[in-house]
């Protein structure tokens, strides 16, 4: 495993990145860009970028945990000698992953419904259910950076 511990770490890392970074991109970035286009616009680009996105996010989300254990049986052995940082990187993970997974298969799953059938204030609505989750699991991403980063200095 010492051989394999950089491409695997480098996978969890880029895991994180491209889950972490494309909801700081989406939620910071192109949804206050789109703000002024008419809804039937705005919720037509979302339905080009839902797709393309959450398969990288399931990617991540296979990728993670598989790498995350990987990491901790095999450079700790065990999460008790990991330290409380690598518990607390794992719970945040699980419910970011849930998060998400509700996000795919209610929200999303509705969203797709309503614009292919151009109800757009259906849309807007599961739009927003999308964009308070991606907003909680950011939030709860960016936390898990920092505890990622810094956990193994607390002491």
């Amino acid at each position: 495993m010492d051989m394999l511990f950089p491409y695997v770490n480098s996978l969890h890392t880029l895991g994180a990145v491209i889950w972490v970074g494309g909801m700081v991109f989406a939620w910071g970035f192109l949804r206050p860009s789109l703000g002024f286009l008419a809804p039937p616009e705005r919720l037509g680009v979302w339905s080009k970028v839902f797709p393309k996105f959450f398969m990288w996010v399931w990617i991540s989300v296979i990728v993670m945990p598989v790498t995350g254990y990987s990491m901790v049986y095999y450079d700790f052995g065990s999460f008790a000698a990991a330290g409380y940082h690598v518990e607390l990187m794992h719970i945040i993970g699980w419910v970011m992953v849930v998060l998400f997974i509700f996000v795919y298969f209610v929200p999303y799953k509705k969203f797709k419904i309503a614009v292919a059938s151009e109800t757009w204030p259906d849309a807007a609505i599961h739009l927003g259910v999308i964009r308070r989750a991606v907003a909680t699991n950011m939030i709860l991403g960016l936390v898990n950076i920092t505890v990622g980063v810094s956990g193994r200095f607390w002491g």
